[in-house]
């Protein structure tokens, strides 16, 4: 039985440097810390940090729920990020957002008026 996403993992090629601009970008520490894993819990959802591999856009994209997409893409650029595909309105007001993590990872932003963020949070 599936019970929905838990945990995305990126790949990143300097595990101190990347845990220190996740930490950045979500505004929190992460939970558990180790050399080959750092965690962070971030609205009932993980975000995973593993130093053995080649981080890349070729993979699946998660999107993490935003009230403010605009202030968001705003922030995380200013953090080092760039745009990789630039905000879009995918129906019925629905705005997502895909940007590069300075790991070349893709970090993917959604404002969906639809969801209650506040439910899962």
């Amino acid at each position: 039985m599936i019970h929905g996403m838990r945990t995305t993992i990126y790949p990143v090629t300097d595990l101190a440097q990347a845990k220190s601009w996740f930490t950045e970008v979500f505004g929190k520490a992460p939970y558990f810390d180790q050399p080959f894993y750092v965690g962070f819990e971030i609205g009932g959802f993980e975000l995973g940090l593993v130093p053995d591999g080649q981080a890349g856009t070729s993979g699946a994209t998660v999107y993490w729920g935003v009230d403010d997409i605009e202030a968001e893409v705003e922030r995380i650029v200013g953090l080092g990020a760039t745009v990789h595909t630039a905000i879009q309105d995918v129906g019925e007001s629905i705005r997502v957002a895909d940007l590069k993590d300075p790991f070349g990872n893709l970090l993917g932003l959604i404002y969906n008026p639809h969801f209650d963020l506040k439910a899962v949070r």
